[in-house]
Parts: structure tokens; sequence; C-alpha cells
């Protein structure tokens, strides 16, 4: 996959505002959306969740975390489209998800929110 350069990202108002309420810049955003630990289907149409722990210790060879940071995209793949990618949403989560774990219902509820919004 090639990643589309700085200007070609588009930052709603929703992310925006998550990204200041949990202290997120823009690069640290970039960084989770370039080097995922892991990809999984958005939960809202056509969207992507990308998951970075925000650090991680190594035992016994496996790595553990105490907080996620997850972005859901939406790409836009129109030839003539100024924006490739669309940051719908940023947040901190604390713990560790399991991999195809469903999502807590307040954090859905704020995503569909949003998405009411674009």
């Amino acid at each position: 996959m090639i990643l589309p350069s700085y200007s070609s990202y588009y930052w709603t108002q929703h992310a925006k505002a998550k990204m200041a309420y949990y202290k997120l810049s823009e690069n640290r955003v970039r960084r989770v959306i370039k080097s995922p630990l892991r990809i999984e289907e958005g939960v809202a149409p056509d969207t992507i969740a990308y998951m970075q722990p925000v650090s991680y210790k190594t035992r016994n060879g496996q790595k553990i975390w105490s907080q996620e940071l997850w972005v859901m995209i939406a790409q836009d793949n129109k030839k003539d489209a100024k924006h490739k990618i669309r940051v719908i949403s940023a947040w901190r989560y604390p713990g560790m998800t399991k991999p195809q774990a469903a999502l807590p219902k307040a954090i859905l509820d704020e995503i569909s929110q949003a998405l009411e919004t674009i």
C-alpha cells in the first residue's frame, strides 16, 4: 500500500475534537496510520480502523501494553479526489483489545453521531 502525502489527509471536525481531547497530534495519528500493529474493518461502512499501542513491553516473547491508539479512516479512491484519506475519528483506549473484538458502546455511539454530521 502506498501512503499518500501529508496534504492528502482530510480531518473531520469530530476527529479534530477527539485528537484535542486525547492530546493526539496530527503527526501521531499519521504514525498510527503509517505503521499500525493491527488493521481491522471499521464499524462504519467503508471504513478501516488502525491500532497502535502507545508503548509496549516484551514479556516471555509477547508484546503487552496498557493503552492503544485507534484511528478510523475512509479512503477516497476517486482519481480527482483532493484528499485521499479522510480521518473520521481517533481515540485512546485503556487496555488491550482482542482482534475482532467489538468496541465499547460509548465509542460506537460517538462515531455514529460523527458520521451523521459528515
